[in-house]
């Protein structure tokens, strides 16, 4: 194994005896849902750095594969949505981890009359070598895990997804991003990419890395500040750095008519003197009404002039058509 990687397994490990507040962290509000009541323990160990949750993609015959259980508060929530035994399989390296999210989903059994032991499996494991058989799940997801990768593993963690998936399913993700390449020296710090800040892509290389292992559509449902990072903390850094957090659903899907379609919640809107305008993929255009697209379908409908092309606002909220 890595050092690097020796090095996040260790953090992990003493964020899983000791819960740390400033490990990570997530300003997404949990789902507040009838009947869920979460331990506080797990909104404790919330080290994530989003949301990969939203019941509106989720369906009663999904299979979940979590990826990085932490203390077990994603878990738990797809497991509200799928109540079903073995729907939810949560994967960790960490043997602490795994013990404590299986504490933690004792104390959740208490609270939660609907759950049942088991609903969710947690397993060894870890992203670059899943315990699934390929085409297993529907869903896969990750919270704040992915960024920590050198990109050789990046891909490689991705490409694993894309195994264990079936067609049609989603890679619901949350990472952190940052606005520019870092420095190598700050990227070679080890604890600072274990506690996800150093290893942090640009936005257009984490979109990269997820395109070119096969995920054909792509929405970007967010995009905020998340962590601050100066040279008073990390002398190898030249000036302040603000990182952002992404959260993203990549779908196992061909391309579209442009190539990989990746949603970032721009809209095209015909102004043109018909009713409606069907353009070169076959989408239908109603004159006035805005129009979800993919970036490069917005690049290729700009040069249109009965075309209104709005900016985006990484805010996807999914039903796009070209």
């Amino acid at each position: 194994m890595s050092t690097y990687l020796q090095t996040v397994e260790t953090v992990y490990e003493q964020a899983a005896r000791a819960p740390e507040a400033n490990l990570c962290c997530t300003q997404s509000p949990v789902w507040r849902l009838p009947d869920l009541h979460v331990p506080p323990i797990m909104l404790a160990m919330n080290y994530g750095c989003g949301s990969t949750i939203n019941p509106r993609d989720l369906k009663p015959d999904d299979t979940v594969l979590y990826v990085g259980v932490g203390g077990g508060l994603e878990a738990l929530q797809f497991a509200y949505c799928t109540r079903r035994p073995g729907s939810v399989i949560a994967v960790d390296p960490v043997a602490a981890m795994r013990e404590k999210a299986a504490e933690n989903f004792r104390e959740a059994l208490k609270l939660n009359p609907w759950l049942r032991p088991d609903f969710v499996r947690i397993l060894d494991g870890n992203a670059l070598k899943l315990p699934v058989e390929s085409n297993r799940v529907s869903v896969a997801a990750q919270n704040c895990l992915f960024n920590v990768f050198m990109r050789d593993d990046l891909d490689r963690a991705l490409a694993e997804v894309i195994r264990v998936l079936r067609p049609g399913g989603f890679f619901a993700t949350s990472d952190p991003i940052t606005p520019m390449s870092l420095p190598d020296a700050f990227r070679a710090d080890e604890i600072a990419r274990a506690r996800c800040l150093s290893g942090c892509q640009t936005f257009d290389d984490y979109l990269a890395a997820i395109v070119n292992v096969g995920f054909g559509r792509v929405e970007v449902r967010a995009r905020f500040p998340y962590r601050l990072v100066t040279p008073a903390e990390y002398p190898s850094l030249s000036e302040a750095v603000l990182l952002e957090s992404v959260e993203i659903v990549a779908y196992k899907v061909p391309d579209s008519f442009d190539g990989p379609a990746i949603f970032t919640g721009r809209t095209a809107i015909y102004r043109g003197p018909h009713e409606t305008h069907t353009d070169a993929s076959g989408t239908i255009l109603p004159r006035g009404i805005p129009v979800a697209v993919s970036d490069a379908a917005a690049a290729r409908l700009a040069g249109d002039p009965r075309m209104l092309v709005t900016a985006a606002t990484f805010h996807a909220t999914g039903g796009g058509c070209c």
